[in-house]
């Protein structure tokens, strides 16, 4: 097999590159993506065959990377393999002959069916100057395939430049989860003062999120709803035990009590600027808004609604029918699909209706995978 070798990167061409790739660097937040761009420029910038982004997991205390050209997502001990003596001495490493390197794993390529030859890694910080991770790039694919010094100095330029970003994609991530943790665990606690359990919102969540996905809306978008459903209830926590728990049917005048909760929850929420919080409020106060504007608290109609309204409506209408609650089982498939054929253009938004009725069965693998125990 003869090898297609590609040609060196002139000055002009790297500088190209580098102004190509700087702005999408310095505006991305999501973590995978930023560390995406890094890796493509990394490896078009040093014309090697693959480069990775390792990032180091200090519960574990293992190096992870989703990054890794032509692998899917590898986890190690943080203490092994090339990345692991990059990351465990804070030293660069350079190779052009893998195999006689004692610090590299051939396990790998024989799994693989690949063939390292040449290795070029160094240690990557974060903006407190601990090391957070490595950075790798595999097999030369110019006609020496060899890397040379130069490409050492080019590699860490583009780590350097990319730490800070990062670190604070890292550092946004992670408050990102800390609120997902801590709206879970509100919703939870409000489930359980009517009964239901954290399953409940977890369902209503992955619902959600699917629904969103298959109606046409972006993953992030979807991912932003699937945090923010949960709290659909959380107003519930204002609501009386008495009416709350009551076993029986409400009056009119406990239902209108009731009723409240949406209010109520969309005014806890509504003063926050975090976007999720912001998302939260929206869902809380007009989940139970109706299309043909017969819903409540403000009666609006159509695309009045918000679109994560109108979404969290029939994730929770969906999982209150298809679960068994303590005061009635579960409906059978047909009865529910029926409802909502009925309610398409009266509770629901028509549109999403039918999404949601063309994908059913996607749905009924979220209520079964989730099911209550």
């Amino acid at each position: 097999m003869i090898k297609k070798y590609k040609k060196e990167l002139n000055s002009k061409q790297k500088l190209k590159l580098i102004f190509e790739y700087v702005g999408k660097i310095a505006e991305e937040k999501k973590l995978d993506n930023l560390l995406h761009l890094m890796a493509d420029l990394g490896r078009q910038l040093v014309v090697a065959d693959r480069c990775s982004i390792w990032i180091y997991d200090k519960e574990k205390n293992e190096l992870w990377t989703k990054v890794a050209h032509g692998i899917p997502i590898m986890r190690i001990p943080a203490n092994t393999g090339v990345v692991g003596h990059v990351f465990t001495t804070q030293s660069e490493y350079f190779t052009n002959n893998a195999y006689d390197n004692p610090n590299f794993n051939k396990e790998v390529d024989k799994k693989t069916g690949y063939r390292t030859k040449a290795l070029l890694a160094l240690p990557l910080y974060d903006n407190e100057g601990v090391i957070m991770g490595a950075f790798q790039a595999v097999n030369k694919m110019t006609a020496t395939e060899e890397f040379s010094q130069e490409d050492i100095e080019t590699l860490k330029m583009v780590a350097d430049y990319s730490e800070k970003s990062i670190s604070n994609a890292m550092l946004n991530e992670e408050i990102v989860n800390t609120q997902k943790e801590i709206i879970f665990l509100m919703a939870e606690i409000g489930e359980s003062r009517s009964k239901e359990t954290g399953n409940h919102v977890k369902r209503v969540a992955e619902i959600s999120s699917l629904l969103a996905i298959l109606y046409g809306m972006d993953e992030e978008e979807a991912e932003l709803i699937k945090m923010a459903s949960p709290m659909h209830d959380i107003g519930k926590v204002a609501i009386p035990d008495s009416i709350l728990k009551k076993p029986g049917k409400l009056t009119d005048e406990e239902f209108k009590h009731m009723q409240n909760h949406t209010a109520i929850g969309h005014r806890l929420l509504k003063n926050s600027e975090r976007i999720i919080i912001k998302s939260s409020a929206i869902i809380a106060e007009q989940h139970h808004e109706k299309w043909n504007g017969k819903g409540y608290p403000n009666g609006l109609r159509e695309e009045e609604i918000h679109p994560y309204g109108r979404i969290s409506a029939i994730a929770d209408v969906f999982d209150a029918l298809a679960s068994p609650r303590v005061y009635k089982p579960s409906w059978d498939h047909d009865r529910i699909k029926k409802l909502f054929e009925e309610e398409k253009g009266q509770h629901f938004d028509p549109v999403m209706t039918q999404v949601f009725l063309d994908n059913y069965d996607k749905f009924v693998k979220i209520i079964e995978e989730y099911k209550d125990v």
